[in-house]
């Protein structure tokens, strides 16, 4: 007799080792979320930390600040590279709004309109007490970090100024007399000079004064009064 058919039962087949794969591993911020009740420091809450004790008049300690958030003083330095660098943020945080807030408060166009800015910003800088309080502390330091191309918050006012003086001119209403780099540079510099004329020379200065030399710079005004005399006297000589 012919054997009858029996339906055999599907064989199970192993899955293969493509198909089984592993897990990705987490990422370090994967884990931090995976971990229930831990705590999640970040850079942001060193800075914050770091600024309210900066307005606050006390000493920047990268350590001090590491211990009270529960981290290692290596990984502090690591989030924020030196005390210098972190330092240059905190103050450039407070400084920043008070350039926009300067640059929003002044009227007028071209130079008039970026020398009032700038007015304004160094009435408020010379007002803001944490800032000449920190500067009181330790001047060499401060103006080191403030007024040096090797900190952070000259080579960004630099770029503020420039931002205004490229606003103006696209605008057609300054014609720059020099390099608007350069130009930036110079503005700066002379702002600089006022902030921080009591350290610098130990004389009390008027921050009015600041705008109308920096109007007179950005006018071409100065330009134009070295360089007739010049003229005057190449003729004068070729005519000996």
């Amino acid at each position: 007799m012919p054997k009858s058919a029996s339906k055999s039962a599907p064989s199970k087949q192993a899955p293969s080792k493509q198909s089984a794969s592993k897990p990705a591993a987490l990422t370090r911020l994967g884990q931090a979320l995976r971990e229930p009740g831990a705590a999640r420091v970040t850079p942001l809450d060193l800075f914050r930390l770091a600024r309210r004790g900066w307005v606050d008049g006390e000493r920047l300690d990268i350590g001090a600040l590491a211990a009270q958030l529960g981290i290692g003083r290596a990984t502090a330095f690591r989030w924020v590279g030196s005390r210098e660098q972190l330092l240059g943020e905190v103050i450039w945080s407070l400084c920043e709004p008070l350039l926009d807030q300067a640059a929003a408060a002044s009227h007028g166009r071209g130079a008039q309109r970026v020398a009032a800015t700038c007015e304004y910003a160094i009435r408020a800088m010379l007002r803001y007490r944490p800032l000449r309080r920190f500067i009181e502390l330790d001047a060499e330091f401060a103006l080191r970090l403030m007024t040096s191309k090797h900190g952070p918050l000259q080579a960004r006012v630099i770029d503020k100024v420039r931002g205004l003086l490229q606003f103006e001119s696209e605008r057609g209403a300054l014609e720059l007399p020099l390099n608007i780099d350069t130009l930036a540079y110079l503005v700066v510099r002379l702002a600089e000079s006022f902030i921080y004329a009591d350290v610098i020379s130990d004389q009390r200065v008027d921050p009015a004064d600041a705008g109308l030399a920096i109007e007179l710079l950005l006018s071409g005004r100065v330009e134009q009064r070295l360089a007739a005399p010049a003229r005057k006297k190449t003729s004068a000589r070729v005519k000996r």
